[in-house]
């Protein structure tokens, strides 16, 4: 059962829990405990499994681990302290297991000072970075804390030495859980827990949270389930502890009208002004390209104010030891600022931050809560954040983000299930371990969240491929992994290499690297894996200012051809963050009130103290957003949650495009526009170019689409069928394909100390997909890349909620030509249609059309001025 912790201990109870050293030190340390240590240190002490979800810096880590020191603290009094590990702490990043290794340090070193003698409570980190020489002395002495990743956990499991070692666990800490939840590495740790629960018995399991919706899904997630009923676990739900400073800024005071440069001039003096107006800031852009053009600009262009001293980059491509530098001088206060992708996001320990900064949205409430309160870093102080928008749709979009983000309003995380390729990798794990009854081994897959469902066919089938039941697959040497004894009902592991060929093939995340592109023999850049995904053959697209076409493919190099003309493909569609569909529903919400108040004829006046009353913004971005608004009504229709806007374009050389203002995040278009797309080629058998963003997409084609009668054929029965025969043939399947292979050990990244490049698998995934289609349509690991495809890459159970609403008439659909298109739809025509245009053509492009439509209503506009 899963219920919310309402009982609140006061600072006199919870030191009756606690050993009188470790009380002597907390009361040197802290006047008191914060709200989330008052609702869970008895409870971890009492073994309830917790999750406490609480903004950074209120002590969450200390929070898990105040009751487990105590207890260490006790058994090392009596002397009776074992060689063996007590409490399991798992992290997502390897970065913050060494933080959690020295933030442990403080407290278990005060505790000794305090009881005068060496307790001997150990801690130790163990990943794959770890060293032979360590890893053996950790055999000799264990860790009674041991710090590690969700794939190291994995790989304990099968160590025959140290398995014995974990016999004695009694809690197991995961840190960061939202941010494992939502992938295959979440999938990949529920299963090590239930394994880890089958060898030694039930143990307390505590989750540590930021800000994360649906709070419940997650707490099961964490506990598991037995035999069909959720176990139980209490959350500890604290969210109003820090109050938001955020704010929605521009450069300029009027968007459309102010030219490119001006507006890019604008925003680096803002940014330079707010960094020199705090101590340190931090500065998250969305993408690693982005992260480099900020500090380079900004070096470049105020030498005087920095250098390589006082400012630096931070990203995930860059080496382990630069980011490293990065985090220590951040904490030690040497720098001014630092630009970061994604990747300090999470809870590494970086000191203390005055003010963080986003350029562009954050695409989801729960990031910009994640990155904004890494900033105030101490208890009960305001988080301060400053989101810098540079268009129209970025600051409608922030506007309502804000909003959201203020009433805690946060969008719902989706936790993928029944992944058969994780599913094989475990059970080969298993079978390493020791020989299992089929029923019993399936009971105990089905008690972790993510597999409560799992049908046992499902199961049969991924049995039967790691059995090497499929001989056909010999032929391409994938060879059978277990053996199976159906007269009584057993599997185990085939091979004397089985624990080898597991540890070094172990984890979900795929390797990756850019794609090499080139022309004439000649290579001529990179692009990223994501990217390819979207290109099938005669595609153009422009790379370094130049335009190419598409002809094919072979592992992780593409071969190109010079092409004149408009690029069909935009170029940097694969770096954006999508849009979270809940997000997405908001603004829609949004502009549905805008509709109406447009319609009724309401002035300007009332229209723009609605927006104040609805909005935290101030008069210049107030006055932008009615502009827009006023505009698109005047000159078209304000598309919304109840009304799905198809607008028929027809442009230069006579090009036709139809434009779905679907304004539901990116992995919603991505899925609606591949089935539109789907039957419009089956249709009038034409190749049609997609382009799609958060806000809608387009379908663009020389001859006729009839993108209504196309969208028309799409209905709740027929659309997952559309979509999946769309996938066939496509680079996204075939790259899903190489992953799941990958991940379900059907080709092994590694084998006897090789290592097989990125290339090598890309070609081999490609041969087993087409051996596999022909082989068996509906084989397990098929099934999984195309599930991966629908339901994790894009998002087909928001996109049947739009066929459904269209269906059932709750969302209507109304269509407009228009000779300029609307201004809802500049940024989308603008992003692929004019991919060869650098930045000022481009801007000078959407103010040329943005001047067309106010030509074009001006008459209109004389009855509400």
């Amino acid at each position: 059962m899963i219920e919310e912790q309402t009982k609140s201990y006061s600072k006199k109870q919870i030191y009756k829990i606690l050993h009188p050293w470790v009380k002597e030190w907390f009361d040197l340390k802290f006047d008191d405990f914060t709200p989330a240590q008052k609702k869970s240190i008895v409870d971890i002490h009492k073994k309830n499994s917790i999750l406490i979800s609480s903004p950074t810096g209120s002590g969450k880590t200390l929070t898990a681990f105040l009751s487990i020191i105590s207890e260490l603290t006790t058994l090392a009094e009596k002397n009776q302290l074992e060689d063996k590990v007590y409490c399991i702490y798992i992290s997502p990043l390897k970065a913050l297991d060494n933080d959690i290794e020295k933030n442990l340090d403080e407290p278990l070193k005060g505790i000794e000072e305090i009881a005068g003698k060496d307790l001997g409570i150990r801690k130790a980190v163990r990943t794959g970075d770890t060293t032979q020489y360590q890893r053996q002395k950790m055999l000799k002495k264990p860790p009674h804390i041991l710090i590690t990743t969700p794939e190291t956990l994995s790989i304990l499991l099968v160590a025959p030495k140290f398995r014995e070692k974990l016999s004695g666990v009694k809690y197991v800490i995961i840190d960061e859980i939202h941010s494992l939840a939502e992938n295959k590495r979440g999938v990949h740790l529920s299963l090590s827990l239930e394994r880890l629960q089958h060898l030694i018995g039930p143990f307390t399991r505590i989750g540590l949270s930021a800000t994360v919706s649906p709070i419940e899904e997650v707490a099961k997630f964490l506990v598991g389930y037995e035999y069909g009923v959720g176990r139980n676990c209490k959350i500890v739900n604290i969210n109003y502890l820090k109050e938001l400073d955020m704010e929605v800024m521009c450069p300029v005071s009027d968007i459309v009208l102010a030219d490119d440069e001006d507006t890019r001039l604008g925003m680096y003096d803002l940014i330079d002004d707010l960094i020199w107006e705090n101590k340190t800031t931090l500065i998250f852009t969305n993408t690693r390209s982005g992260t480099e053009r900020f500090v380079y600009n900004l070096k470049k262009m105020y030498p005087m104010h920095y250098n390589s001293k006082n400012i630096m980059a931070h990203h995930s491509s860059l080496s382990k030891e630069v980011r490293l530098e990065t985090e220590n001088m951040l904490k030690e206060g040497k720098l001014k600022a630092v630009v970061s992708s994604t990747s300090l996001e999470l809870g590494i320990d970086i000191g203390y931050i005055d003010l963080v900064i986003l350029i562009n949205s954050p695409k989801s409430v729960a990031r910009a809560l994640q990155r904004i309160g890494r900033s105030g870093h101490r208890l009960h102080e305001k988080s301060r954040g400053k989101i810098i928008v540079t268009d129209r749709d970025d600051l409608v979009e922030c506007s309502v983000l804000l909003k959201n983000a203020k009433e805690g309003k946060i969008d719902r995380i989706s936790i993928p299930t029944n992944c058969l390729d994780v599913l094989a990798q475990h059970i080969y794990g298993m079978s390493i371990e020791n020989p299992w009854d089929i029923d019993y081994a399936y009971d105990v897959i089905k008690k972790s969240y993510c597999y409560k469902d799992l049908s046992r066919d499902d199961y049969e089938d991924v049995l039967s491929y790691m059995a090497g039941e499929y001989p056909e697959l010999e032929e391409r040497y994938v060879y059978a992994k277990i053996w199976i004894d159906y007269e009584n009902n057993m599997f185990g592991k085939r091979g004397k290499l089985a624990r080898m060929l597991y540890s070094t093939n172990i984890g979900t995340i795929p390797d990756s690297s850019g794609v090499l592109v080139k022309c004439n023999g000649e290579t001529v850049g990179k692009i990223e894996e994501e990217f390819l995904e979207r290109l099938k053959k005669g595609d153009t697209f422009v790379l370094g200012g130049n335009t190419y076409r598409f002809n094919y493919g072979k592992g992780m190099t593409i071969n190109v051809s010079p092409a004149s003309g408009l690029p069909t493909i935009p170029s940097w569609f694969s770096q954006q963050l999508p849009l979270s569909f809940d997000l997405a529903m908001d603004i829609q919400r949004f502009r549905a009130h805008m509709d109406v108040k447009f319609r009724y004829g309401r002035s300007k006046e009332e229209i723009m103290e609605f927006i104040h009353e609805y909005l935290y913004v101030d008069n210049f971005a107030a006055n932008s957003i009615y502009e827009y608004f006023v505009e698109q009504f005047k000159y078209a229709q304000i598309p919304s949650n109840q009304k799905l806007l198809i607008e028929y374009y027809k442009g230069f050389g006579g090009r036709r495009f139809v434009i779905f203002h679907s304004l539901f995040g990116r992995k919603v278009n991505d899925a609606l526009s591949r089935a539109v797309a789907y039957v419009v080629a089956k249709r009038y058998n034409i190749n049609v170019t997609i382009s799609i963003s958060d806000n809608g997409f387009y379908l663009s084609s020389d001859g006729k689409i009839g993108g209504l009668e196309s969208f028309r054929e799409l209905t709740p029965e027929n659309f997952e069928n559309v979509l999946t025969q769309s996938l066939n043939k496509t680079e996204t399947l075939a790259s899903r394909f190489r992953h799941c292979a990958g991940r379900s050990l059907m080709t092994l990244r590694r084998y006897k100390g090789e290592s097989k490049s990125v290339g090598r698998q890309q070609v081999r995934g490609k041969i087993l997909l087409k051996f596999v289609q022909e082989m068996d349509d509906n084989f397990s690991i098929l099934k999984e890349a195309r599930r991966e495809a629908l339901e994790d890459y894009m998002d087909i159970k928001n996109a049947m909620k739009i066929i459904e609403w269209v269906a059932s008439e709750e969302m209507e659909i109304k269509t407009i030509n228009t000779v300029i298109p609307s201004p809802f739809a500049f940024n989308l025509i603008s992003q692929g249609y004019l991919d060869v245009l650098n930045q000022n053509d481009k801007a000078e492009f959407t103010k040329r059309m943005h001047m067309a439509i106010l030509d074009q209503i001006k008459d209109k506009l004389k009855d509400i001025y």
